[in-house]
């Protein structure tokens, strides 16, 4: 009962208030079933309920540190913060920004200690894949570098949830954008991770009619103030669902 009754607040808080919004922001959107990080996160359920402590890094590249957002709150871990402090009182949320642009997955991985061990956290978001993408990194090897990461991470303590990549004209250009897509759904699988849909999400933002202009800024790649809140909105809820689900 306390799980659903949790869930039913993040859901009033966090959408229910839509039609206060500009039009723009009464368009983000997604499927139930895109919304589902497909682990339960059970590091930081324990840390929320002994000690009443969730602690996020955010662990990324231009996406996370928010590159090009007119305003540092609308920036995805922003939101994410603001998200799960409204929707889970008593609980001390800290998300702790740690994206630094244009790294990849191997750089990422290499700072992976140093960032964890600053601030230990119980969960670590960790968006990656599209750098990878664009400079062409041979599969096997971003394969490699993504469950190294994890693996080292969750070593130290934390469980993770991947962010795969932004659906924008930049990635979609590609000719196999969808196999580093991939490689990101199996690893996760393999090592009980949990995955945020964002491919998907905004794939079907403009599959159901809203133009690239919408959610991606001019240079066809960085998302803009409506997709960093859109994506830290809804991020927020799939991370609500695994902490209060069943």
């Amino acid at each position: 009962m306390r799980s659903s009754f949790f869930w039913l607040v993040a859901v009033a808080a966090l959408l229910m208030p839509a039609t206060a919004l500009p039009q723009s922001m009464s368009a983000c959107r997604a499927k139930p079933e895109l919304l589902k990080l497909g682990s339960d996160l059970p590091i930081a359920r324990k840390a929320m309920t002994e000690r009443k402590l969730l602690r996020i890094v955010a662990l990324g590249s231009s996406t996370t540190a928010g590159y090009g957002v007119s305003n540092p709150a609308y920036a995805y871990p922003m939101q994410l913060r603001i998200g799960l402090e409204k929707a889970l009182p008593g609980i001390e949320i800290e998300v702790i920004n740690r994206g630094i642009g244009g790294q990849d997955v191997g750089e990422m991985a290499a700072r992976m200690r140093a960032e964890m061990m600053s601030h230990p956290p119980s969960l670590v978001i960790w968006q990656t894949g599209t750098n990878a993408a664009m400079r062409h990194m041979p599969l096997d090897l971003f394969e490699q570098r993504l469950r190294e990461g994890i693996k080292l991470g969750q070593s130290l303590g934390a469980d993770f949830v991947l962010m795969s990549l932004q659906y924008a004209p930049a990635v979609v250009a590609l000719p196999d954008e969808q196999e580093y897509e991939r490689v990101m759904v199996r690893v996760a699988t393999d090592v009980g991770a949990g995955l945020f849909r964002r491919y998907d999400i905004m794939r079907d933002w403009y599959d159901d009619g809203m133009p690239y202009a919408q959610f991606v800024q001019l240079d066809g790649l960085h998302l803009n103030d409506f997709g960093q809140k859109c994506i830290g909105k809804l991020l927020t809820l799939a991370i609500l669902g695994a902490l209060t689900g069943p």
